[in-house]
C-alpha cells in the first residue's frame, strides 16, 4: 500500500498535540510513537502502533506520565537526519533541502508508513512550520495548521521550563529579532511577556508565508478555541480534509478522547494587568486578523469534557 502523508503543524502550546492524538486514533492512520522516539528501533517496530494506541487504556495515553502515544520524534529524527530539522533558528524552506537530507527524510517516513500499512501517515511538528521543506520532500502532502490565541500561547511559553526567552534573543534559539521586533521589545522595557508574544508573531509570520505556497486543498487552518468549543464539527472538518471517513471505530475513539477547555483564557488571571496590556498591544493586529478580538463565544464549563455527540452537531 502506498500511503499519503499529512503533517499537523503549530507554534507549540497551541493544541496541536490534541489534534495529532485525536486523528491518530483513526484506524486508517499511521504515526511515529514515543517509544520509537526514545529507543532506536527499526521501522517495522511500529507496525501495530495504531492498534495499540486504540486499545491502551485512555489514562495510559495522557501526557505527564508513563504512556504510549504519537510523538514528534525529534530524537528519532536527529538520529537519522540532523539538528537542522529539529532545532533550526529560522523556518526551513524548499531551497534548504539537500539531496542527502531528502533521501534521509524519505526513508524515515516511507519505511514507517510501509511497515504500518495505513492509507495515511500523520506526523506533527511544532515551532517553525517547515512546510516548504516538507512539501518538497512529499509534493502531495497536506498540512493542518493549529492556531491558538497568541496571548494564551505567550502565557504558556512563559511557564515552560524549556522556554529560553529569559536568556534574551541572543540565546533563545529563534535567531536574532528583526529590527522592528527588536525595537518593540526594547520599548516595552524588555518585557518577557512581550518577548513571548513576539516569538508567537515570528512563527505566525512564517506560517502565513508557508500557507501562501500551497493551494487550499493542501492547507487547512483550524483554531484551537473552535475545537474545544465544538470538537465534533472541527474533527469532522479535519477528517474530511484528510479524506478519511468518520467510521464507527473512530466514533468510539472520539468519545473516549477528553478535551480540556478550562485554559482557553487563563492568561487573563496568570498575567499581571500591566503585562497583559503590553502583550495585547503588541499582538493587536494579529489578534484582530484572526478574530480573537471579536466577542468571545461562550466556552464549555470549566471541567474536562468528554467528546460526545450533541443534537445538531453534525
Amino acid at each position: 500500500m502506498t500511503s499519503e502523508f499529512a503533517f499537523v503543524l503549530g507554534t507549540g502550546r497551541c493544541g496541536s498535540t490534541l489534534v495529532h492524538e485525536l486523528v491518530a486514533r483513526h484506524p486508517d492512520v499511521g504515526f511515529l510513537s514515543n517509544l520509537e522516539d526514545r529507543v532506536p528501533l527499526p521501522a517495522a517496530a511500529g507496525r501495530w502502533n495504531n492498534e495499540l494506541y486504540r486499545r491502551v487504556p485512555e489514562p495510559l495515553t495522557r501526557k505527564g506520565r508513563l504512556r504510549f502515544a504519537p510523538s514528534e520524534g525529534y530524537r528519532a529524527l536527529e538520529r537519522v537526519g540532523s539538528p537542522a530539522l529539529t532545532a533550526p533558528v529560522r523556518d526551513l524552506l524548499a531551497e534548504d533541502l539537500t539531496p542527502w537530507l531528502d533521501a534521509r527524510l524519505r526513508r524515515f517516513f516511507e519505511d514507517r508508513a510501509h511497515a504500518q500499512h495505513k492509507p495515511l501517515f500523520l506526523h506533527k511538528f511544532t515551532g517553525w512550520p517547515r512546510a516548504g521543506l516538507l512539501g518538497r520532500v512529499f509534493p502531495e502532502a497536506r498540512f493542518i495548521h493549529v492556531l491558538r490565541d497568541g496571548r494564551a500561547v505567550a502565557n504558556s511559553f512563559l511557564q515552560m521550563p524549556w522556554w529560553r526567552g529569559y536568556t534574551g534573543p541572543s540565546g533563545w534559539g529563534w535567531g536574532p529579532l528583526p529590527a522592528e521586533y527588536a525595537a518593540e521589545w526594547d520599548s516595552s522595557g524588555r518585557s518577557f511577556a512581550v518577548l513571548a508574544g513576539i516569538q508567537w508573531k515570528l512563527l505566525i509570520d512564517a506560517f502565513e508565508a508557508a500557507r501562501a505556497q500551497f493551494p487550499p486543498e493542501r492547507w487547512l487552518e483550524i483554531r484551537y478555541e473552535d475545537l474545544v468549543a465544538d470538537p465534533r464539527s472541527v474533527a469532522g472538518e479535519v477528517l474530511a480534509f484528510l479524506g478519511a471517513a468518520w467510521t464507527p471505530t473512530f466514533e468510539t475513539q472520539f468519545l473516549r478522547t477528553a478535551v480540556n477547555s478550562v485554559r482557553t483564557d487563563v492568561y487573563r488571571s496568570d498575567l499581571g494587568i500591566h503585562e497583559l496590556a503590553m502583550l495585547e498591544a503588541s499582538l493587536h493586529e494579529y489578534l484582530e486578523r484572526y478574530a480573537y478580538l471579536s466577542p468571545r463565544r461562550r466556552m464549555p464549563g470549566d471541567e474536562t469534557q468528554k467528546l460526545r455527540e450533541d443534537s445538531g452537531d453534525r
